[in-house]
């Protein structure tokens, strides 16, 4: 019996209301805008409120992807929420987004942490569900929710961001069939970008990190290669060359530059310069299938586990029907370190729903904060979680209707939707 078709069958964005233009970033600290803009290749950065968290994000995603294509909540068996900024050392964040969505009990719930990795492992343990037959026609609905935070004035401030991106993953799929036969993945213990239990802030190796997930890139790509001499494989798209666009997660939209380069040298079998006639060809396809698909998250800035699946969103919300059967790549790396390789295929029909999926009405709504405003923001979501800390106010930031965190009373949070 063949396999059936599984894969992406609905997505949806959420983020906070509030951003940080990167010019005035740049303005405040003292150095050149280009550093920000052309340098790390972001434009603004997405700002969390203390009212704004993993759990307010990933239900709002979560909603917006059930209601905007008709899914019933009843439907959903697995709800996984990917995240590195849980709300809890014990408690998943999954389990305040089930309750929120109005999921059945009997849906399986958890919560995935591997850095930025998450909801990619969230993701293929979605798909060997389906696959296993267990789900029994239900869907999987994969939440990648995050807020990257590395504090003012630091050297990873113009690396934050925050937002949440929801999936859901069903047999006969709108949106995109997931390549279950060809894969690559890689895991190695390295000391790159971590949190310890006591620190609200990362501590970041950034160049190391870098060179991490380049190594990353090589394991997974290498591993998918071997699985080509497989029968099953034969003949299936793989080189740059064939596919129609290559993503890659993104903790600053120019990594994406960088890890294509090494894509193709991985291909070659040969480092490019800059001097190498070779480069033209990269820079191209680049520019073809790569680029096009970075304009979210250089308005949203880095959102960890949902770097990689907001590219994806760019690239859906651009089709149209003719591209049908166009083949992509996604890439997922956490640091620590684990990273994932997979292959997906647009089906008939992904176009109808560009227009649902794009979410540039909602960034444009967003409300622009002063340097001032911004700092205090921060300063202010320092305490928010603690117990009976009075932060967590929407009315004292301004927000408008919504799903927010109303602070933790007796040590336990409160979540309400307001308007």
């Amino acid at each position: 019996m063949d396999k059936p078709v599984v894969g992406i069958d609905a997505m949806a964005f959420a983020g906070p209301e509030c951003f940080v233009e990167m010019a005035a970033l740049a303005d405040a600290r003292g150095v050149d805008p280009n550093k920000y803009i052309k340098g790390i290749g972001q434009r603004q950065m997405a700002v969390a409120t203390p009212c704004e968290d993993t759990v307010t994000l990933a239900a709002e995603a979560g909603r917006k992807a059930l209601e905007a294509f008709g899914i019933d909540p009843a439907e959903i068996g697995t709800l996984v929420v990917g995240t590195e900024t849980g709300v809890d050392h014990s408690k998943p964040s999954a389990v305040y987004v089930h309750e929120l969505l109005g999921l059945p009990a009997r849906c399986r719930t958890f919560e995935t942490k591997h850095a930025c990795y998450g909801a990619m492992a969230g993701l293929t343990a979605a798909m060997d569900w389906i696959l296993s037959g267990r789900a029994k026609g239900r869907k999987a609905l994969i939440i990648a929710s995050d807020i990257a935070r590395y504090g003012v004035n630091t050297p990873g401030e113009p690396t934050q961001g925050a937002g949440a991106v929801a999936m859901v993953i069903s047999e006969n799929p709108r949106l995109l069939a997931l390549d279950a036969d060809l894969s690559g993945d890689f895991t190695k213990q390295v000391m790159d970008f971590w949190r310890p239990l006591y620190s609200k802030y990362a501590q970041v190796d950034g160049h190391y990190s870098i060179d991490c997930y380049l190594e990353a890139l090589e394991g997974c790509l290498d591993h998918a290669s071997e699985q080509l001499s497989e029968d099953a494989n034969q003949g299936k798209p793989f080189q740059i060359g064939e596919l129609d666009a290559c993503l890659y997660h993104v903790p600053f939209t120019k990594m994406a530059k960088k890890a294509h380069h090494r894509h193709r040298e991985t291909e070659l079998g040969d480092r490019v310069s800059r001097e190498d006639p070779r480069m033209a060809d990269i820079l191209g396809s680049y520019g073809a299938k790569v680029s096009p698909f970075l304009s979210l998250n250089e308005r949203v800035g880095n959102i960890y586990t949902g770097s990689v699946f907001l590219a994806m969103i760019d690239f859906l919300r651009q089709l149209g029907p003719e591209h049908a059967g166009q083949r992509l790549s996604l890439f997922s790396y956490g640091s620590g370190s684990g990273a994932a390789l997979m292959f997906a295929e647009v089906v008939q029909g992904a176009g109808d729903w560009s227009a649902t999926l794009d979410p540039t009405a909602e960034l444009d709504a967003r409300r622009a904060l002063s340097i001032a405003d911004y700092e205090a923001l921060c300063a202010a979501s320092e305490e928010a979680d603690l117990n009976n800390s009075e932060m967590a106010d929407p009315a004292r930031w301004g927000l408008g209707s919504g799903l927010f965190y109303t602070g933790t009373v007796d040590h336990q949070r409160r979540y309400a939707r307001i308007g």
